[in-house]
């Protein structure tokens, strides 16, 4: 064996090469035990044939370095190996030449990410609750509290501006709670008019009003013995709010047209994106329903304060679309990534999934780019702060680090929890960017 070849196996990356015809002529020892597939049996055949990648049909690599003369270098892709597994690997490629010039194939490393995406899916895991995921100093201590209020019987008041994902943090308690066998069910308050919205609630009898023929039973009826999500409550009538109050007191309700009164074995979880204690200031929420349902308070924070949390976000969300259309979608370009990351989020947690699923259905390629993003992340003006040319992750860290000391007060310990680092690191990373509190 030729001491080059003595020397390419006994590197811990995969090395192939291959002739004008996209034929393997090297398979190193490395390439078979990353790919499953003996030497032997590569030797000779279409390389896409052997490695069944993600992007060998659309945008082989090799094929754009042989075309461009450009060498790509640690590309992320997706390979199929002997065993039908989806393995991660990084690749690099280049030309071969021969002695007069001429390109004659190419040669490409590969290697395998697999203990990277494990490692990757621990610390995911450590930062997912009950399919939320933060890593959030707020969020955790929610997390912490979390089985308790589920385990009690007490009324739930989440606030939290839209897309914060209120509905998802009272699916987490009642599926946590006694009644995790019995219904959940959701009714958006905001949904429906005053009217309609009684009997949704209450259900009527047959005859109660023009078009009832026959009797229909209410959601309070519906989620017996389980939980009620009353979402956007802040949005219900004052008089509706008499109604709602005499179920949480007396737990009985009257259906529409109905002559007894019918009793409900349901917990009320409830949820607004407004201030309830504003609006009864003002005088359109009542103060007594306000306490009932205030038995205990959960606030959300906006994404927008929660930063930490969006990097993971964008992962959940890639992994889900990809699940869910087929795709081998890896992540985003710099540029994309640094777009979102400086976007203010006015939709929360909800605006960035829906960027996500545009991306998705733009990109036809391994890597979200900023041509994929819609117009609301690229637009001047809109409440995206686009950052200038050229700038690198560090500054975008270095301004979400000096943000997040302005919101406590310069208060490192509150900071440093807040970005889900350690005071010691948060200090280094103030004095590597230059970061002094401003003078008062």
């Amino acid at each position: 064996m030729p001491a080059k070849n003595i020397i390419l196996d006994s590197i811990a990356d995969g090395v192939f090469t291959v002739d004008r015809n996209w034929r393997i002529t090297y398979f190193n020892r490395a390439a078979e035990n990353i790919t499953g597939v003996a030497r032997e049996k590569a030797l000779g055949r279409l390389c896409r044939e052997v490695f069944q990648a993600n992007i060998c049909e659309t945008e082989c690599a090799l094929n754009t370095t042989i075309e461009t003369q450009c060498p790509i270098v640690n590309k992320a892709v997706y390979i199929v190996n002997a065993s039908g597994k989806k393995i991660p690997i990084s690749i690099s490629t280049a030309i071969l030449k021969n002695e007069q010039d001429q390109i004659i194939g190419g040669a490409e490393t590969f290697r395998d990410l697999t203990l990277v995406e494990e490692l990757r899916k621990v610390i995911y895991q450590q930062h997912t609750f009950a399919d939320i995921i933060s890593k959030n100093h707020q969020l955790h201590h929610i997390f912490e509290i979390l089985p308790d209020i589920a385990n009690s019987e007490s009324t739930v008041l989440i606030e939290g501006p839209t897309g914060s994902g209120k509905e998802l943090l009272a699916r987490a308690i009642h599926n946590l709670s006694s009644r995790k066998t019995k219904p959940l069910v959701t009714v958006n308050c905001a949904a429906f008019p005053d009217t309609l919205l009684e009997s949704e609630l209450f259900g009527y009898e047959a005859g109660a009003f023009t078009g009832a023929r026959k009797s229909k039973p209410g959601r309070f009826a519906r989620a017996e013995k389980g939980t009620l999500f009353l979402d956007e409550i802040g949005d219900v009538s004052p008089a509706l709010q008499v109604k709602l109050l005499r179920v949480l007191q007396e737990k009985e309700y009257e259906p529409l047209g109905a002559t007894k009164v019918e009793k409900a074995d349901v917990r009320i979880i409830a949820a607004t994106n407004k201030n309830l204690a504003r609006m009864i200031e003002e005088g359109s929420f009542r103060k007594d329903l306000y306490y009932r349902l205030n038995v205990i308070k959960i606030s959300l924070p906006p994404l927008s304060q929660r930063r930490e949390d969006i990097p993971l976000l964008i992962e959940h969300f890639i992994n889900r679309f990809n699940n869910l259309q087929g795709k081998s979608i890896i992540g985003l370009t710099k540029e994309a990534y640094s777009l979102i990351l400086q976007h203010d989020f006015p939709g929360n947690i909800r605006e960035l999934e829906n960027i996500i699923e545009h991306a998705f259905i733009m990109c036809k390629n391994s890597l979200i780019a900023t041509e994929h993003l819609p117009a609301s992340c690229l637009q001047p003006g809109s409440s995206q702060k686009a950052p200038p040319a050229g700038t690198a992750l560090t500054e975008i860290e270095a301004s979400a680090i000096y943000d997040a000391l302005a919101r406590n007060n310069w208060r490192r310990l509150a900071t440093a929890q807040e970005l889900g680092i350690n005071k010691t690191t948060l200090w280094r990373k103030m004095k590597r960017y230059n970061i002094n509190e401003p003078a008062t």
